[in-house]
């Protein structure tokens, strides 16, 4: 077992990035690099109005039948204005421009990669799709209609996935899978 798995069960990548975003020669799919530039320099001409603009794709409010609140919207902005703006800057070139081919390989434990298939921010052909068969028996869901911000707009779906997921090990699935005590619970429309 590889060093640093062993207090791993399992693990969930929620519209993860992986394996690479950027266009490269091994990567000739990927999204060219002007694009991440685009963000980069959004951000530092106008990092305010730059997250207010990311929001509004980032949870889907140009499709049709967003439920996304304004109040969403402005604890989006708010959470990233409070990052640093090095800090920020270096996180576009970290999410594009990292290759996570090679650890993605590396991975020994069961994989779930859940991803949405209306992602304006990471497309879904350039990520999961790619990412998913990296992994040995990895499993995949994917929601249609769902943005990017989808542990917002469609938590409801992602906690029962995940409590469905991480039922006790002495509890053995009968006739299905169970879940814990908690799943039972009516969980708040999402």
């Amino acid at each position: 077992m590889p060093i640093g798995t062993r207090r791993v069960a399992k693990t969930v990548l929620i519209g993860a990035v992986p394996p690479i975003m950027v266009k490269t020669q091994a990567n000739p799919d990927g999204l060219p690099i002007e694009v991440f530039d685009g963000l980069r320099n959004s951000l530092i001409s106008d990092r305010s109005q730059f997250y207010r603009d990311f929001a509004k794709p980032f949870y889907g409010v140009n499709f049709d039948g967003s439920a996304v609140t304004q109040a969403t919207l402005d604890q989006f902005w708010l959470l990233s204005i409070q990052a640093g703006l090095i800090n920020a800057f270096e996180c576009i070139k970290a999410f594009s421009e990292t290759d996570y081919t090679a650890d993605l390989k590396r991975f020994d434990v069961p994989t779930l990669f859940i991803h949405r298939e209306d992602d304006q921010i990471v497309p879904i052909r350039d990520s999961a799709r790619k990412a998913a068969p990296l992994v040995r028996g990895a499993k995949e869901i994917y929601y249609p209609g769902a943005p990017n911000g989808l542990t917002v707009t469609h938590r409801d779906r992602i906690i029962r996935t995940f409590l469905r997921s991480s039922r006790h090990k002495s509890e053995p699935a009968r006739g299905g899978v169970r879940c814990l005590p908690l799943c039972s619970k009516r969980l708040p429309p999402g």
